[in-house]
């Protein structure tokens, strides 16, 4: 399958190493932007890794310059525990001094279809759906939007976190799999942008493409 971007594959002892290159990548790629820096969040083990890691290294002062936003998002209210923002907003938005206005949150009570268009909206739109609205995902609760593929492949850097060792075969057939019809995150190749895969050594032992391993902290 044809890359548009080269793919970076690190692998961690564990989540804890994973989390603080993770934050260190996540804090210079906001460095080097030099304004505002617009930063994409998935939910799962990454609210944890991130909230604990990227206050330090963010700082105290380049968070108010940055937006975040959400790559996916079940709807559900904010209190809801499958509710990403509301995770964020408990962990990580209480040690990162982001401003509450720059924290672009998913409007509660629509329907998929209304939320994704007005999920676009928030994220000013152009010419490209740039939020899907799903209805039936695998895992409940079945609603939720997520951002398209030419948003991601649109960034300049695309970081996939993986953790544990119940992710490690559906990892193995995205970086190692040639299917007809590859699952969607196989699809991610950014266009000029950087990808990056964070892996702990128990999502990665399935693998067999080289991959860098980095050694305890």
């Amino acid at each position: 399958m044809p890359r548009s971007a080269p793919r970076h594959i690190s692998v961690f002892p564990s989540p804890q190493e994973l989390g603080s290159s993770l934050a260190q990548l996540v804090a210079q790629r906001a460095a080097e932007a030099g304004g505002r820096f617009s930063l994409g969040l998935s939910g799962g083990s990454l609210v944890r890794i991130l909230s604990q890691e990227l206050p330090a290294a963010a700082g105290p002062a380049a968070p108010a310059r940055w937006l975040l936003a959400f790559c996916d998002e079940r709807l559900v209210p904010p209190g809801h525990p499958e509710s990403t923002f509301g995770a964020y907003k408990a962990q990580l938005l209480p040690r990162l001094p982001v401003p509450e206005r720059q924290v672009l949150a998913v409007t509660p009570g629509l329907p998929a279809t209304a939320a994704a268009a007005d999920y676009a909206a928030k994220l000013r739109e152009e010419k490209e759906k740039i939020v899907a609205a799903i209805t039936d995902s695998p895992k409940p609760p079945p609603e939720r939007i997520t951002l398209t593929l030419p948003v991601l492949n649109a960034a300049r850097t695309v970081v996939f976190v993986a953790t544990g060792e119940g992710k490690a075969a559906i990892l193995k057939r995205i970086l190692e799999g040639d299917e007809e019809k590859p699952l969607p995150a196989a699809l991610v190749q950014p266009h000029t942008g950087q990808l990056h895969w964070f892996l702990d050594e128990s999502a990665a032992k399935e693998l067999t493409v080289p991959f860098e391993k980095h050694s305890i902290l």
